[in-house]
């Protein structure tokens, strides 16, 4: 099955990075953040950053591993 493309995602993002806490918002309530620590955890989530107590995500690594985990049908 071919991919999905969500590069629109980042097109009206105010950053190069995203909140662990504001992913929900960033991805339209696909993912949670909960879903995404839980991943994190595994070592299955995306490239992330740790600032302090703060997990943030870079735009371009954070939408690859979305489209490397959807498909379109």
């Amino acid at each position: 099955m071919p991919k999905a493309n969500l590069s629109e995602l980042a097109k009206n993002w105010p950053s190069p990075f995203v909140a662990r806490t504001e992913i929900s918002k960033f991805t339209g309530g696909m993912i949670s953040p909960g879903y995404l620590s839980n991943l994190d955890s595994q070592g299955a989530g995306p490239e992330r950053i740790k600032v302090g107590g703060k997990v943030v995500y870079p735009v371009h690594s954070l939408i690859h591993w979305l489209e490397q985990r959807s498909t379109t049908e």
